[in-house]
């Protein structure tokens, strides 16, 4: 019952936060905004959305391939089919429950390719790691050409220098902690955690030790170059966008990836943070919701169709 009722909540809390985004975006615009956003729907450039789809489809393709490298070290060889396939179920399961798709990537695996589920979600979390690591770099990027900014921003909200540095020397300090624990500590309850993270923990290292992994790291900046393509290439959409540096750019990817994460596929916050974004640089309120709106629906619709198309089709392919 517990189980349950925390599934349910793992859902909903997500969801009603991102509803709860929209209806406050939609409360503070006035009707004249509102009225304008509309317009910038009616006149959009659609070529550059479907080129975006497309970028975005690319992406689901890198991710599929880079995943064979990681399986193969391991010793498996699965069908490019079943990799592409389950990739886009995965995306399609995140828009339930966050991160859900990646047990649902493993299990389909699994059920299809007859895979280890702790063997295969390992190669999943190294590829999170990756991502991750990636991520960041363009983090440093964007916050190094937008220092001056994005200081003045946080000085104008009482954030000083002085309690970011605090605050990350803390975090820092408990990560390394936990590292030391984990690696030293006698405890039982580490033994038995290591015990069953042990096919999770050969799948993150498989990274490191395979064969391929230069071709693995190449394919990684591939995908996150097609998440920044797709992203730059909607500017172009409307004619309001046009002109906007692309290291504002780089920002509005930020923090628009970032949003991902806080609600259901970013229902609400992603609209909400690359207006925000582009707010801070001057560009109309107005304007940056509707670029924010125009890339999450599109995103959006493009992962349902395409995760709910390839659903239909595993089994199909798959009949032996």
């Amino acid at each position: 019952m517990k189980n349950s009722a925390r599934k349910w909540l793992t859902l909903l809390i997500p969801l009603l936060i991102g509803v709860g985004i929209i209806y406050y975006q939609y409360t503070t615009l006035t009707s004249d905004q509102i009225d304008k956003i509309k317009i910038s729907f009616q006149k959009a450039n659609y070529n550059y959305i479907y080129l975006s789809l497309v970028i975005a489809i690319l992406g689901h393709w890198f991710r599929a391939y880079r995943w064979k490298f990681a399986l193969n070290h391991l010793g498996y060889q699965s069908q490019f089919k079943n990799d592409f396939l389950t990739v886009c179920i995965s995306y399609l399961v995140n828009l339930s429950i966050p991160r859900s798709g990646e047990i649902s990537r493993a299990a389909l695996l699994k059920k299809y390719e007859n895979i280890p589920f702790d063997k295969a979600f390992g190669t999943i979390v190294a590829e999170r790691i990756v991502d991750l690591m990636l991520f960041f770099i363009f983090v440093i990027i964007g916050f190094i050409l937008q220092f001056d900014t994005l200081y003045k921003f946080l000085l104008s909200k009482d954030i000083t220098l002085h309690s970011i540095l605090y605050f990350s020397l803390i975090g820092i300090v408990l990560f390394v902690v936990f590292i030391l624990i984990w690696i030293y500590a006698e405890w039982s309850i580490i033994k038995k955690l290591k015990k069953k993270l042990s096919g999770l923990t050969e799948g993150i290292m498989s990274v490191y030790h395979m064969e391929k992994k230069w071709w693995y790291i190449l394919h990684s900046f591939l995908i996150w170059i097609c998440y920044l393509a797709m992203f730059y290439v909607a500017i172009f959409a409307l004619e309001e966008t046009v002109n906007i540096p692309f290291d504002v750019v780089i920002m509005g990817f930020i923090f628009g990836s970032l949003a991902v994460g806080f609600t259901n596929g970013g229902i609400g916050a992603y609209p909400l943070a690359v207006s925000l974004i582009f707010v801070l640089y001057g560009i109309p309120e107005d304007v940056g919701t509707a670029f924010g709106y125009l890339v999450w629906v599109s995103q959006t619709l493009l992962t349902i169709v395409l995760g709910l198309i390839c659903y239909l089709l595993l089994p199909i392919l798959n009949r032996k």
